[in-house]
């Protein structure tokens, strides 16, 4: 019974979640190709989990409250996420002091021994973990790269899947840093 409600809670937050980004996104957006921040007002609270990242530490979502956060669902294959990653490590470079922290999950369950070299590579110097298949149904991951931006707040302010814009994604990076 209670894996039931458990099941039925996860599909009502999947529900309100997509609600929200399906709401935020204006017909001029959409036509434009270029996505709108969620309204403050019609945001919704990113799930909280807890995971261990490669390194062996405890990667809690709900502690970085206070940071925007870029939070990036990928794989060492997805060619979309290795066109990604090097905007996302310049992003952390250059917003990191002003309060944006990014956290990588893998989500094809590869191990440390495969994604640590991987994020040597690429230069990622940020917190990666291995997702699971309920995380992925929690934050509606049905394709990657799956980007989401989240406010300080601790809200989900954007979410993007497919290779972002680079240009817009920064500035909605920018926007956010600003609140």
């Amino acid at each position: 019974m209670r894996s039931v409600l458990n099941s039925a809670r996860a599909l009502a937050a999947l529900s309100v979640i997509l609600a929200s980004i399906m709401v935020a996104q204006s017909p001029q957006s959409i036509a434009s190709g270029k996505e709108e921040l969620i309204p403050v007002g019609k945001r919704v609270r990113a799930p909280d989990f807890t995971l261990t990242d490669v390194s062996g530490k405890r990667l809690t979502l709900s502690r970085y409250r206070g940071n925007v956060v870029l939070l990036d669902f990928w794989a060492t294959t997805c060619g979309g996420c290795k066109t990604e990653l090097p905007w996302y490590v310049e992003f952390n470079s250059k917003y990191h002091d002003k309060g944006l922290s990014l956290i990588g999950l893998d989500m094809y369950g590869e191990n440390a021994a495969t994604i640590k070299p991987f994020m040597t590579k690429w230069h990622m110097n940020y917190p990666v973990a291995v997702g699971t298949d309920a995380l992925g149904e929690k934050f509606g991951v049905r394709e990657m790269p799956l980007t989401l931006l989240i406010d300080r707040d601790g809200r989900i302010a954007a979410s993007h899947a497919g290779i972002v814009d680079r240009a817009t994604f920064e500035n909605d990076i920018q926007q956010l840093l600003q609140k």
